[in-house]
């Protein structure tokens, strides 16, 4: 998509150009944050991004103002950091330059490569936001394997596993499609572990017991055979019983979604 292979069969086409003919026209309006950071540690972020705003064919005023409203919005601007060196950045500061170098010039597709790597989450909030922010008025592609930055950031999730598309739609479809279950979880004592488990077969005759581990466990437990009010109640009369040290009842997660499609797509492989 990037133009660094050749594909070896099908197409895309970005704004009608077939990136098999045509890509020296897709690259002008065209960003990318690749996963691995690509900077000249000699260069300062600002002089990185003057080199990209050019290729762009941005000049005076319009290139000026558009590398200090980047260096703005991924908060590089202050204290001097701006025109320090790449090599001395830290990580972090590193891949919030990468987005800005790839959202400069007002691209109309951008590829993200796992964009947020390795921040700290007060930076990663921030950089959530400016992709955000920039996604209205361009068609971002973005690769994750944290289900929290794709719940955020996507509009659209595809799930691949083994290179093979699995599955594409919002996030509320498809948890709706994958997720008919409540997870509950109990840490107790490794001597009540039956206890929890007869419990919990008790209040769902198809839970399923996805983790086990000293004294902690997690079932599935599909929605319609059981009333959160049900589980309120259990858990209390547990605690008359034996100690519990910590307990939870949530809805499914993305990251239970994409655990569910993934086994189920290896499973399938295998059988065939």
């Amino acid at each position: 998509m990037i133009g660094l292979t050749t594909p070896t069969t099908g197409t895309a086409y970005v704004e009608g150009l077939d990136i098999r003919t045509q890509m020296d026209w897709v690259y002008t309006s065209m960003g990318v944050c690749p996963q691995h950071d690509l900077l000249w540690e000699t260069l300062t972020g600002r002089e990185h991004l003057l080199f990209y705003g050019r290729l762009k064919n941005l000049k005076g005023a319009s290139l000026k103002g558009a590398v200090e409203e980047s260096l703005r919005s991924v908060n590089l601007f202050n204290g001097g950091v701006a025109d320090k060196q790449a090599g001395k950045y830290s990580g972090g500061m590193k891949r919030r330059l990468s987005v800005a170098i790839s959202l400069i010039g007002d691209p109309k597709v951008v590829y993200m490569d796992e964009p947020s790597t390795g921040l700290d989450p007060a930076s990663r909030s921030n950089l959530w936001n400016v992709v955000k922010r920039a996604k209205q008025d361009r068609a971002i592609i973005l690769t994750t394997h944290s289900m929290e930055e794709a719940e955020y950031l996507c509009d659209r999730l595809g799930i691949f596993v083994d290179g093979s598309l699995q599955c594409v739609g919002n996030p509320k479809e498809l948890r709706g499609r994958y997720g008919g279950s409540y997870v509950f979880t109990m840490t107790t004592s490794v001597n009540d572990e039956q206890e929890v488990e007869q419990m919990v077969r008790r209040l769902s005759p198809g839970a399923e017991k996805t983790y086990e581990m000293a004294g902690t466990q997690k079932f599935e437990m599909p929605k319609q055979e059981v009333s959160i009010a049900d589980v309120f109640e259990a858990v209390e009369v547990a605690k008359s019983k034996f100690p519990v040290y910590a307990w939870g009842l949530s809805d499914t997660t993305l990251e239970d979604v994409f655990i569910k499609v993934a086994n189920s797509a290896q499973q399938f492989h295998k059988l065939t």
